[in-house]
């Protein structure tokens, strides 16, 4: 298992720095290395840093923050040794960058898993910008290139303008998962879904998946405060992990993300990601017990489907408003 990553990606001004110092703020005990573009605009707040040494500044949780310039490989390929003990990564993209290219340099380096992209939106502005002559390409690709869609800044816009402006998302980049927020304010678990600091061992990648993608398109509600819903699900008896998979990447789950370990019918150890509609089922040698950790939205989560998918497991649920 490699080290995951997730990249946050979205036009000038659309809420990329806010949303890195939400999560430094609300790291909970994970050890994170932040990779930036440059650190001549550096996205930390001053009192989150704790030393700074050139080209590698220590921020507060045992977290670091890290320039790569032009050399992004590079320092990919040297982070792992840098920060033997990172519990994962996020990197954030200049403001006119496409994170589709650095989700393709990430797969080339066996060390890390796939990542998942963050494109924030303005609300105010975002449709505009996707409709001028000079910034539409830019903008669109990046949000086509989003598995999650952050619509940002929903306090400045009314609620038709909201209700356009969600809906052209969805006509443009139909394969993302749109929430709003204001703020840049999402939850940590869900934009982090790797497990906290301590619960899991990084392992080596056995190279081997099954994925699965689905045409269906599942529009998302809206609310100005979603009320977010986790579910702790342990074993209770052993079940085929890619059909597990495969229920809770269903588009009646309503789910946003779902990522744990359960063992196969041989015995072996894999590792469960569900991303909107997506999955990977993933061997692994990571020392933990089985269990699986979902989250979604309770104004889209079909409890009952989520309920028969999880009836192998004991399941703790908790929310928590955003």
């Amino acid at each position: 298992m490699g080290i995951p990553v997730s990249v946050i990606g979205g036009y000038l001004g659309a809420g990329k720095t806010t949303l890195v110092n939400h999560l430094l703020r609300n790291a909970n005990g994970r050890k994170l290395a932040v990779l930036v573009n440059e650190f001549g605009e550096l996205p930390i707040d001053a009192d989150l840093i704790e030393a700074d040494d050139g080209d590698m500044i220590s921020i507060a949780g045992g977290c670091i923050c890290c320039s790569y310039g032009s050399d992004l490989v590079g320092a990919l390929m040297e982070l792992p040794e840098r920060m033997p003990n990172m519990d994962g990564m996020l990197i954030e993209a200049s403001g006119v960058a496409l994170p589709g290219g650095i989700v393709s340099a990430l797969s080339l380096l066996p060390d890390y898993d796939r990542a998942s992209v963050f494109v924030l939106a303005d609300a105010e502005t975002v449709r505009d910008r996707g409709e001028d002559k000079y910034l539409a390409d830019t903008v669109i690709r990046q949000l086509q290139e989003a598995d999650f869609v952050a619509l940002n800044k929903i306090d400045v816009v009314s609620g038709e303008t909201l209700q356009a402006t969600t809906a052209w998302i969805h006509q443009v980049a139909p394969q993302a998962e749109v929430l709003a927020t204001e703020q840049s304010q999402l939850p940590s678990d869900l934009v982090l879904e790797w497990p906290a600091a301590n619960m899991h061992k990084h392992a080596d990648d056995a190279h081997h998946d099954h994925c699965h993608e689905d045409g269906h398109h599942h529009h998302r509600h809206h609310v100005e405060h979603d009320v977010y819903v986790t579910w702790r699900a342990q074993a209770l008896e052993s079940v085929s992990p890619t059909q597990v998979a495969e229920q809770l990447a269903d588009v009646r789950s309503g789910l946003l993300r779902a990522k744990g370990f359960m063992t196969d019918a041989a015995g072996e150890k894999v590792l469960l990601q569900v991303v909107g509609r997506r999955f990977e089922v993933t061997p692994t040698t990571a020392d933990v017990g089985d269990g699986i950790v979902c989250i979604g939205t309770d104004a889209v989560i079909d409890h009952e489907f989520l309920a028969t998918c999880l009836r192998p497991y004991s399941v703790d649920e908790t929310t928590a408003e955003h």
